[in-house]
């Protein structure tokens, strides 16, 4: 396994990220403690979950499956840096969802109890709050640092100039802010590269990737199609879509004599903006199938002709669609 820094930290993390969002509602809490000791045993230290995972209202049924395997005990807990996150709705009242200073401090403190630490490595804001100031947030994100209830501050699915808004606000307050974004970025989803991707290099920020694959676009479909696989609604519609690419990429990995997944996962680990895609397996083989990925080298030619099927922006803004 490679390790890099987690954007400007000290912190070593895995080229890949173990994804959890499947534990609980596609894979059996006995399955996803087998997925979660081979993520380790293969040098994946760097899982991502989120206490609306489970997608149970309020219970966190991911984080109580990843509390319970870490009560195993064999050092799992000290062997894995978790990236949780806060901002969705866990109850029916008014308080119990966004960025107040009030359900950052609540959230916190379950996701401790289901997970049975006293300390999150990475705590990500789920979104952007546009009712909650900065100082409030950072406030409380204060608190929880300075108590040693949580040691870094990450946001997810930020725009670029919500990236630049938080951390100003924070070097006001002499605070280290944001060191990492959690993305929507693929083949496919390269919007980031406009304006986020570049905000994340000048602050420092690690960029960790969430569906590496375009929710399966990119693993395979018209091959699978071809077996025999029926496709969900969704992404049938998705495939009709994109039709002519997929094929291109497919008859491209074809010849690279790899499977398409695995091209779409080491695609975005040649990108020098990646810290770590991550990957969420629902089986043993499938988090296999993953870990190649990192094996594949792709040569200059064999990325510009992946940028040839799957245009990027042109590059950052304002040069890509301007002077």
């Amino acid at each position: 396994m490679e390790y890099t820094q987690l954007g400007r930290t000290g912190l070593k993390v895995s080229r890949l990220c173990l994804g959890t969002m499947n534990f609980g509602p596609e894979t059996t809490e006995a399955d996803s403690y087998v997925i979660m000791d081979e993520a380790l045993e293969q040098g994946i230290n760097f899982f991502d979950t989120a206490d609306v995972y489970g997608w149970k209202k309020g219970e966190g049924v991911t984080e109580n499956i990843i509390g319970r395997w870490w009560a195993q005990g064999g050092g799992r807990r000290d062997k894995v840096v978790i990236a949780t996150k806060v901002y969705g709705d866990m109850g029916d009242w008014p308080n119990e969802r966004r960025l107040s200073a009030l359900h950052i401090r609540k959230a916190c403190e379950a996701s401790l109890k289901r997970m049975q630490t006293d300390y999150i490595d990475l705590y990500q804001m789920h979104h952007i709050d546009r009712f909650s100031p900065w100082d409030e947030i950072w406030q409380a994100m204060e608190v929880l640092v300075q108590q040693g209830k949580v040691l870094y501050v990450g946001s997810s699915n930020f725009a670029g100039w919500h990236i630049a808004q938080a951390n100003e606000a924070a070097k006001a307050r002499h605070f280290y802010g944001l060191v990492s974004e959690q993305s929507l970025y693929n083949l496919n989803a390269r919007t980031i590269e406009l304006e986020v991707i570049p905000a994340c290099q000048h602050y420092g920020l690690g960029l960790i990737p969430w569906s590496p694959l375009a929710g399966g676009l990119l693993g395979g479909v018209l091959e699978k199609q071809a077996a025999g696989r029926r496709a969900s609604e969704r992404m049938q519609k998705e495939i009709e879509k994109h039709h002519a690419k997929i094929e291109k990429y497919e008859a491209f990995c074809k010849e690279l004599g790899e499977k398409p997944a695995d091209v779409g996962i080491a695609w975005l680990l040649h990108q020098p903006a990646v810290t770590a895609p991550i990957i969420g397996p629902r089986t043993s083989s499938q988090l296999e199938d993953s870990l190649h990925a990192m094996t594949i080298k792709l040569s200059p030619e064999q990325l510009k002709t992946l940028d040839e099927i799957f245009p990027g922006p042109g590059g950052t803004a304002p040069e890509a669609y301007a002077w």
